[in-house]
């Protein structure tokens, strides 16, 4: 089973301060809120080393387009906001960057919350439609619900 998270260079110092000022591994642990195999390795690097810092990096293939890339991107989505994904990897193709594939720049685009969304197109209301709608609200305007149902209101209650 892997590690799940590293200590935060804080709570690496607080283990170093703890062991330097004579406390027990018991009570630093405690007081870290880590595994006794964490601190005793944490302790290890820095007697050997002098350093406590994680060289652990991220897993997984890096990214193709990376932040500068990810700008310039977006730059030439705003410039035309009704381009294709495959016009938009041929403008990113044709800079000074390495070439990527239209997948990569929908992924990106996806990650970066630019996704393209057609508006639903209704019907307009004409005039007509206007005037029912309003002679309908003032007909209803003085109804109540009672227990689910509809009921006119009545100046006899």
């Amino acid at each position: 089973m892997g590690k799940v998270v590293d200590l935060s260079e804080f709570d690496r110092g607080q283990i170093v301060m703890a062991r330097r000022l004579g406390m027990s591994i018991t009570e630093t642990v405690r007081l870290v809120g880590c595994s006794r195999s964490a601190f005793v390795s944490i302790h290890a690097k820095w007697i050997n080393d002098g350093d406590t810092s994680s060289r652990r990096q991220g897993v997984g293939r890096p990214r193709v387009i990376k932040g500068k890339g990810r700008r310039r991107l977006s730059r030439l989505v705003k410039q035309n906001r009704y381009q294709t994904v495959a016009q938009l990897t041929a403008q990113y193709n044709a800079g000074p960057s390495a070439s990527v594939s239209e997948h990569t720049v929908q992924r990106t685009l996806l990650d970066m919350g630019l996704c393209r969304r057609r508006p639903t197109r209704v019907p307009q209301l004409t005039k007509r439609h206007r005037q029912l709608r309003l002679q309908w609200a003032r007909e209803h305007r003085d109804w109540i619900m009672n227990e689910g149902k509809r009921v006119a209101w009545s100046d006899e209650s």
